[in-house]
């Protein structure tokens, strides 16, 4: 199936790497043009840069997705320059894992602010711009921690499901407008971190996979890539595991 996108531009945040550089190259190998956001400028630069060598159309801004007010900034300054961001995945997330007997305040506050606050700081600057051209989709990448939890991840896990209901609260205040709010929720994925797990753990983790393998960024990217199609335009709220079958 052929995906739609009419003349659409999108922001890709964490794109500089993985999941996030995948989504980018995939949405700009539809025609559609898209600026690259990471906190590194030498990575959405390097991301973009790769989209442009394809024959894409992208752009690179860094900026601190933690920090509200640059964001907001950034925003404006885009909206300004293009008219509209037609599409927002929101990627971009860190982990800082460690039983919560032992977790640090400001590593709780520094995954939620980064990973969940991002989410709504995004949100905020973007869905009014959407709605008034009553057209929009916004993706937010949340994970099957979001919806299983895990040992040593009370942080991480809290910020995910926090991006689940976000995006359900999102989806009923701007269905009217034609913009639809989805996740999705990737399981273990073969990513720089996942890279740096043992062969004994990785083992481990597949017995758990019903399809008895780590997903890869392609995996990731298709799904979000149709979810930002004309073709999804009847699909809001919703929540999709990319996960080989581990939550059924």
């Amino acid at each position: 199936m052929k995906l739609t996108f009419e003349n659409r531009i999108a922001l890709v945040t964490g794109a500089g790497r993985g999941i996030g550089r995948a989504i980018a190259e995939d949405l700009a190998a539809e025609g559609v043009k898209v600026i690259c956001v990471s906190r590194s400028a030498e990575s959405c630069g390097s991301a973009a840069e790769a989209i442009k060598a394809n024959g894409g159309d992208a752009v690179a801004h860094a900026v601190d997705v933690s920090d509200g007010a640059a964001v907001a900034e950034l925003a404006d300054q885009l909206i300004k320059e293009y008219g509209k961001i037609d599409i927002l995945v929101n990627n971009a997330g860190i982990t800082r894992d460690m039983l919560i007997m032992r977790m640090k305040n400001e590593d709780w506050d520094a995954v939620i602010q980064t990973n969940l606050n991002s989410c709504f700081y995004w949100s905020k600057a973007l869905a009014q711009p959407m709605a008034r051209g009553r057209w929009g989709r916004m993706i937010n990448i949340t994970s099957v921690i979001g919806l299983m939890g895990n040992a040593g991840q009370a942080n991480y896990a809290a910020a995910k499901a926090g991006i689940i209901g976000l995006s359900k609260s999102l989806a009923r205040e701007f269905a009217k407008r034609n913009v639809t709010v989805n996740c999705v929720a990737p399981g273990f994925i073969q990513t720089d971190m996942t890279g740096e797990l043992t062969d004994e753990i990785k083992g481990e983790i597949q017995k758990n996979i019903p399809l008895r393998r780590l997903g890869t960024v392609e995996d990731i990217s298709k799904m979000v890539t149709f979810l930002a199609s004309a073709e999804a335009g009847y699909i809001t709220g919703q929540t999709f595991t990319v996960d080989g079958g581990m939550v059924m």
